[in-house]
């Protein structure tokens, strides 16, 4: 079992040896609820591949080509739920251990997002399998497929739901960054606002990245993207209390005053 970690305030000054030493603990925490998530998906490893196998489209089961294919992906497959699972815990964890570097204020802001993470996480990797994989699945599968004889590899389609379901969730944290950022004045709303378009080009790109993703998949990817964006956004203006004698918006540049018009002859 790893050692208790100590509470560490943010005046104190850790060694780099302690430091360390506390990483390691907070690193063994992990795996400890990351091995025991594993040894319960592999307990319930056949419920597992029935949820998963729920988005393939016409009742398909995916096919293996080795002997020893059926345990390794299900080994793949168990390891990549766990994760999932633990996923709360490893985002304990990491604030857990920057905190001592956060002031009062930066803790104080930063809480609350913290413990929206798991959240968002979740609700992503729900939208992925209720809503992506199933768009994904019926347009690749049925593209073309008269010319081919289409069959499906177990290992390569658990990587690409696990991947797609995974990326998904990472990118629902947009919220907390946008919020972040401006509760602790990095950024204005106004600033972010300003520059929206290109925070849509950076979600379309992300969105095409994702593995196997097709044209349809991709709009329907980029659509809650583009809502938790703008959502968030609104949020944090609502949120948003600008330091004192800083402005609201940004003030428009305004000619200086030229000198004063001589007094006219007929006045």
């Amino acid at each position: 079992m790893p050692p208790r970690v100590k509470p560490v305030d943010f005046e104190d000054r850790l060694t780099l040896v302690e430091h360390l030493d506390e990483l390691r603990t907070r690193i063994i925490t992990v795996l400890i609820v990351f091995g025991v998530a594993f040894a319960l998906c592999m307990w319930q490893n056949n419920a597992l591949l029935d949820i998963i196998n729920e988005p393939l489209p016409d009742g398909r089961v995916p096919i293996t080509f080795g002997v020893a294919e059926p345990f390794t992906t299900t080994l793949t497959v168990a390891a990549y739920a766990a994760i999932v699972i633990a996923f709360p815990v490893l985002i304990y964890e990491a604030y857990a251990f920057v905190l001592p570097a956060l002031s009062p204020r930066e803790k104080k802001v930063l809480l609350p997002f913290m413990l929206m993470a798991p959240f968002l996480f979740l609700a992503g990797i729900v939208f992925a399998y209720f809503v992506v994989m199933p768009a994904a699945t019926d347009f690749l599968l049925n593209f073309n497929e008269s010319e081919f004889d289409i069959e499906i590899r177990a290992r390569d389609y658990y990587s690409f739901v696990a991947l797609t379901s995974i990326s998904v969730g990472i990118l629902f944290q947009i919220p907390i960054g946008i919020l972040a950022v401006t509760r602790l004045g990095i950024f204005t709303p106004q600033q972010i606002a300003s520059n929206r378009r290109y925070a849509i080009l950076v979600i379309a790109v992300v969105a095409m990245l994702l593995p196997g993703t097709d044209p349809i998949t991709m709009l329907i990817s980029m659509a809650p993207l583009i809502v938790l964006f703008e959502g968030s956004l609104l949020l944090s203006r609502l949120l948003y209390r600008p330091e004192v004698g800083e402005p609201e918006a940004p003030l428009e540049a305004t000619d200086p005053p030229g000198p004063p018009e001589p007094p006219s002859e007929y006045a």
